[in-house]
C-alpha cells in the first residue's frame, strides 16, 4: 500500500504574520506587507519598497538571539518557523526514531555584508580604473568576519535545525530559484513515500532585500517601481501590473507517514497528496510562451494525487505581477485544467506578502493549509483592471468562503523550473486515497 503523508505541524515568519494565526488573520483581512524599504539606505535606488519582516527576533520563539547574531536573516526566519512547526507537531517530546527524522529546506544564497564588501573594493581601486585584486583580497582578509562567512552557506539553516531537533536522518537543501521550497517539500514527501524516513521538517526561508538583490532584480526589469504607493505596487493578473516586490520570510512543516503520526497521537492538519516538477528547457529568465513546463508540473501533480482538475477547489498561483509570468501561468492553468480553468478560483497572495523568492512556495503552501481548515480562500489584492489575456477567477480584493477539499499551489522559477503541490483535507475514506492504495 502506498505510504500516505500528513502534515502535523506548521510554522511561519512572514511580513504579515510571525505565527500561523497572525498570517491567517492578515490574509483574510487583506493586509498588505509592502512598505518603504528600511533594511538599507535605498535613497538612490530606483526601487525603494519591499515586503520586510519587521520587529522580528528569535526571542519570540524562546531562543537567545545573541547566539545567532552572525547569521543571515534567512537563518533567523528558518529557525523561528522550524521551532513553531516542531512544537505544534510535538516531535520534540515524542519518542521517534531520530535516524528516520530529517530536514529538507529550500533556502537561497545570502549576500555579503555590503558595506564591508564595498570598503574592500574601494580600498583597492586604481586611479586609472579597475581594482587591484591582491589589495582587495588582503583588505577582505582583515575585515570580513569568519563567523559571518561560515554562516553564509545556503545549507546552514537546515544544518542548524537538524542539530536543534536532533534529527539524525538526511539534512538537505535545495536551490532552484523560486521553486526551491516547493521542490524541497515535494522531495521530502517522496523520501517518506519511499520508506527512507518517517518524519521530515521541510519548507524554506530566504531574504534578498539587500543592495545586490534589489539591483539584480531591477536590472532584469522584474520589480515594480511604484515607490510613491507601496500598498498598491503588487498587482498580480491586473492590466496595470509592472512587476513584483521583493519579500522575505519562511514557512516550515512537519510531515510524516500517516501510521507514524497515528501511533504517537499527532493532530493531522492535512494530507500532502500531489507533487509535480517539470522543466521548460527554454530560457533562463523566461517561461516558454505556451507554458509547457508549468502545464506539465500541474498535470503531474494531479496525476500523482489521483485527482481530476474538477477535484481542485482552489489554486494559489505563483502570480508575481510581472507581465510575462501572469499571462503564461494563466495559459498553463487553461492547458492543464481545460474548461474547468474558468470555474476554479485562483489567487496570488504575493499581492500581500511580496515575493519571498526561494521561500515563496513554502509560505504559499501554508496559505493552502489554512484554506483547507477554515473554508476561506485569500484574495488577490489590487486586482482592479482586467487583462484580456488573464481572464480567470482571481478572487479580486476580498476573501471568499469555499468548501475546500483539495487545493493546489504552483511555482515558477528562473532557470525554467516549475513545481506544484496538492494538499488535501484528511479523509480516511477519500476517493484519492483509495485510488492511491
Amino acid at each position: 500500500m502506498k505510504r500516505r503523508i500528513v502534515v502535523t505541524g506548521i510554522g511561519c515568519v512572514t511580513p504579515i504574520g510571525r505565527t500561523i494565526q497572525e498570517l491567517q488573520a492578515s490574509l483574510y483581512a487583506g493586509r498588505i506587507g509592502v512598505g518603504n524599504l528600511t533594511l538599507f539606505d535605498a535613497t538612490c535606488f530606483p526601487v525603494r519598497i519591499a515586503a520586510e519582516v519587521r520587529d522580528w527576533d528569535l526571542s519570540q520563539v524562546g531562543v537567545d538571539s545573541r547566539r545567532w547574531q552572525h547569521c543571515p536573516r534567512q537563518t533567523s526566519f528558518a529557525i523561528g518557523a522550524g521551532l513553531q512547526a516542531a512544537h505544534q507537531a510535538g516531535v520534540l517530546d515524542a519518542r521517534i526514531d531520530l535516524e528516520r527524522f530529517g530536514v529538507y529546506l529550500g533556502c537561497g544564497e545570502p549576500f555579503e555584508d555590503f558595506q564591508t564588501f564595498a570598503a574592500s573594493i574601494h580600498s583597492s581601486s586604481r586611479e586609472s580604473g579597475g581594482v587591484e585584486s591582491d589589495s582587495a583580497t588582503q583588505h577582505a582578509l582583515r575585515v570580513f568576519d569568519p563567523d559571518t562567512e561560515r554562516e553564509s552557506e545556503p545549507d546552514m539553516p537546515a544544518m542548524h535545525l537538524g542539530e536543534m531537533l536532533n534529527a539524525q536522518g538526511p539534512i538537505l537543501n535545495c536551490i532552484s530559484a523560486c521553486v526551491s521550497s516547493t521542490q524541497a517539500i515535494g522531495e521530502a514527501a517522496r523520501m517518506i513515500r519511499q520508506n527512507e524516513v518517517d518524519v521530515m521538517l521541510c519548507g524554506g526561508a530566504h531574504s534578498t532585500i539587500h543592495p545586490f538583490g534589489v539591483t539584480g532584480f531591477q536590472r532584469l526589469s522584474a520589480l515594480s517601481t511604484r515607490n510613491d504607493n507601496p500598498q498598491a505596487a503588487v498587482r498580480p493578473f491586473d492590466a496595470d501590473r509592472d512587476g513584483f516586490v521583493i519579500g522575505e520570510g519562511a514557512a516550515t512543516f512537519i510531515i510524516e507517514e500517516l501510521e507514524h503520526a497515528r501511533r504517537r497521537g499527532a493532530d493531522i492538519l492535512g494530507e500532502l497528496t500531489g507533487y509535480g516538477s517539470a522543466q521548460d528547457a527554454y530560457r533562463v529568465t523566461d517561461s516558454h510562451p505556451d507554458g509547457r513546463g508549468t502545464t506539465s508540473a500541474l498535470q503531474r501533480a494531479l496525476a500523482s494525487a489521483h485527482l481530476n482538475p474538477e477535484d481542485i477547489d482552489y489554486i494559489n498561483a505563483h502570480g508575481t505581477g510581472t507581465i510575462l509570468n501572469d499571462r503564461v501561468e494563466t495559459l498553463a492553468i487553461k492547458h492543464a485544467f481545460g474548461e474547468y480553468a474558468w470555474k476554479v478560483p485562483v489567487s496570488s497572495t504575493k499581492s500581500m506578502l511580496g515575493h519571498a523568492t526561494t521561500a515563496c512556495g513554502a509560505i504559499e503552501l501554508a496559505v493552502c493549509l489554512l484554506s483547507l481548515q477554515s473554508g476561506i480562500i485569500p484574495p488577490t489584492i489590487n486586482h482592479e483592471k482586467p487583462d484580456p489575456q488573464c481572464d480567470l477567477d482571481y478572487v479580486p480584493r476580498n476573501a471568499r468562503e469555499v468548501n475546500c477539499r483539495h487545493v493546489l499551489t504552483n511555482n515558477i522559477g528562473f532557470g525554467g523550473q516549475n513545481a506544484a503541490l496538492i494538499v488535501s483535507r484528511f479523509d480516511e475514506s477519500s476517493r484519492a486515497a483509495r485510488r492511491a492504495a
